[in-house]
């Protein structure tokens, strides 16, 4: 019933605002929807049945004529629930942040819309055709949040990148849905999971799968789509891409590629982890070498997503459970450095690390929440990030010695270029030739930052909570796999 009150809140919410053009209206109708279904969200985390690994809430409908078999089911387990949660958290954060927008918000409150509905289908479907036609619906909504609200000139260059290296991706993976439909009959991931494929099978349909989830995430070499969509992008773009769009891939991954081939996952282990450590040491050098604050952080995500990929195929509970830790805590560290970095943009109207200096001195407010989540990127100890990065780096470790170290060599770095980027902003002499008003957070922006603050020590100190939640999930893909 939940998942139906909040298809419901939004299907009506996007209806309304196609016919109204009142600003007050529409700002009204958009923060009651998105606080309402984040609401709903964190409700169905207290209805969860933590002595259940299979898929809880499941309403099926019939879509089609029975002979084809076609059925509209969703529901959630412990892999899908936290990235469903995160998923209505951050776009609830994004409609607080574009608050005072007031020439292009309407534009703004109908895209995110569309992306939390697409969001929560993704993550509660539980057919294999729908989840591929939500899947690559969700390019349209991102496509035109950069190409029509981005704020350079090459924004529709990155929105063509960000749209053919997913979707071209992905189009083996559609060839490798048809090919499993007419070998079990059904779409349904509840009688798939009940189907031996044979090895030969499972190394093709794992590679058709493989490149769209790695494009996702993404892994080396299909990295290039997403600095370039994060420099163009909006601020609220960015935080959706760091913080939700890349978890698709590690969904993808759990979902699918462990649960539907076991064997060919492990065969293809040495490939996943050569490209995620080339993927960890190329994207962290890279973002020492970079002068926008964007660039920086986007790098710094392709370095945690292939941390979080090795975590993905260890294939051990620990490393499973670390790499899905790590998501959720990326999705909170990674969207709070991205609204860090939109503030400044929205003051001063650069993003080149040439023009600030000394900030500390003019923004304390400011500079304090910057170093806690600079400090959180580095995985300090009592955040969410070092709970997860342990666990995921411990997984490694059962694995391959040699992985592990390498592996973590990205930490090391990771804390070079944070503590660099956060030297350069907030300390040093203040670039008064360039910038001369100062101001610091308000109490708007304030709010929407401590939430994440509260999470990031909360998961830190009690990462029990979260791991309860995919706990027995994760120990039934590690038993499959």
């Amino acid at each position: 019933m939940i998942l139906l009150q909040i298809f419901s809140i939004l299907s009506l919410t996007i209806l309304l605002l196609f016919f109204t053009n009142n600003y007050k209206v529409v700002k009204g109708l958009t923060l009651i929807s998105t606080s309402l279904v984040f609401l709903l969200s964190s409700l169905s985390l207290t209805h969860f049945d933590f002595n259940s690994f299979y898929f809880q809430q499941v309403t099926t409908v019939c879509i089609a004529p029975e002979y084809l078999n076609l059925f509209f089911s969703f529901g959630f387990d412990g892999v899908s629930i936290l990235f469903f949660w995160l998923s209505t958290l951050l776009i609830f954060s994004c409609t607080l942040f574009i608050f005072e927008e007031q020439q292009k918000y309407k534009l703004y409150a109908l895209l995110l819309l569309s992306l939390e509905f697409l969001l929560i289908l993704v993550f509660s479907v539980l057919d294999l055709l729908l989840f591929y036609v939500f899947f690559e619906a969700i390019l349209i909504p991102m496509y035109l949040l950069i190409g029509v609200l981005g704020s350079r000139e090459r924004k529709i260059r990155a929105g063509y990148l960000l749209f053919f290296y997913t979707l071209t991706g992905s189009l083996l993976m559609l060839l490798g849905i048809l090919y499993i439909y007419t070998q079990v009959g059904t779409f349904n991931l509840e009688y798939i999971l009940c189907w031996s494929f044979s090895f030969e099978e499972q190394l093709w349909l794992w590679l058709a799968f493989f490149l769209s989830f790695a494009s996702k995430i993404p892994m080396f070499p299909f990295h290039i789509w997403l600095p370039e969509a994060h420099v163009e992008a909006p601020t609220v773009g960015s935080v959706i891409l760091a913080g939700i769009l890349l978890k698709l891939g590690v969904y993808g991954f759990l979902r699918f590629s462990l649960l539907f081939f076991p064997l060919a996952s492990l065969f293809f282990s040495p490939i996943v982890y050569i490209l995620s450590i080339i993927g960890v040491v190329y994207a962290s050098f890279c973002a020492i070498r970079q002068t926008d604050f964007k660039r920086i952080i986007a790098y710094s995500s392709v370095a945690h997503m292939n941390l979080v990929t090795l975590g993905i195929f260890s294939f051990n509970i620990v490393g499973l459970e670390g790499a899905l830790l790590q998501s959720v805590s990326h999705g909170f560290v990674s969207s709070a450095l991205f609204l860090l970095i939109g503030l400044l943009y929205n003051r001063y109207h650069s993003r080149l690390l040439y023009y600030y200096g000394g900030l500390v001195h003019t923004m304390p407010l400011y500079s304090s929440i910057l170093l806690f989540f600079t400090m959180s990127n580095i995985a300090l100890p009592g955040t969410s990030s070092f709970i997860g990065e342990f666990l995921l780096l411990l997984g490694v470790f059962k694995i391959s010695f040699i992985i592990s170290l390498i592996a973590t060599t990205g930490v090391v770095l990771c804390g070079a270029y944070s503590l660099w980027l956060y030297n350069k902003i907030t300390f040093g002499n203040l670039k008064t030739n360039f910038v001369l008003r100062f101001k610091d957070i308000s109490f708007r922006e304030f709010s929407i930052l401590l939430p994440l603050v509260l999470l990031v020590l909360f998961s830190g100190i009690f990462p029990s909570y979260f791991l309860k939640y995919f706990d027995l999930s994760v120990s039934y893909i590690s038993f499959i796999s």
